[in-house]
């Protein structure tokens, strides 16, 4: 187990009512998640979740507020992370961009439709962020001191 834990960040994207995520191939098994990586050295948090987004997506985003910061450990590896996730809206789709190793594609899914795959999902943390967006959780940008 690491001693420390993995900061990362997360976007939820929402355009007319369906949500961005990616399908993944992650430790043997295709999973759905939020555009999601981690913070790389020298990086922001801000500019971290909007290079992971188009990385995994190549959708272009802008950022809108602060969802949450939420914390787990995986049973499967023993890693605690600190998710920092952001709201953000679309602005530009590059369909011909190569998407990061591993992801198989970026869909647009409902509530609902994520739902159903929760045996499916990353981590709780995906549905999670889907619960409290839709119960209007939002912090300002202004919040995370840079």
């Amino acid at each position: 187990m690491d001693e420390l834990p993995h900061v990362t960040v997360a976007t939820v994207v929402v355009q007319d009512g369906r949500f961005l995520l990616v399908r993944e191939q992650a430790d043997g098994a295709v999973v759905y998640n939020q555009p999601a990586g981690h913070v790389e050295c020298g990086e922001s948090l801000l500019q971290a979740a909007v290079r992971e987004t188009l990385e995994e997506t190549a959708w272009r985003v802008r950022l809108t507020s602060l969802l949450g910061i939420y914390q787990f450990t995986s049973a499967a590896n023993g890693i605690s992370y600190v998710r920092v996730c952001f709201v953000a809206e679309p602005v530009s789709h590059d369909p011909g961009a190569t998407l990061d190793t591993g992801i198989l594609a970026a869909e647009w899914l409902t509530a609902d439709e994520v739902a159903a795959l929760t045996k499916n999902l990353r981590s709780p943390m995906v549905l999670r962020a889907i619960h409290d967006y839709q119960h209007g959780e939002r912090y300002p940008l202004s919040v995370i001191q840079q």
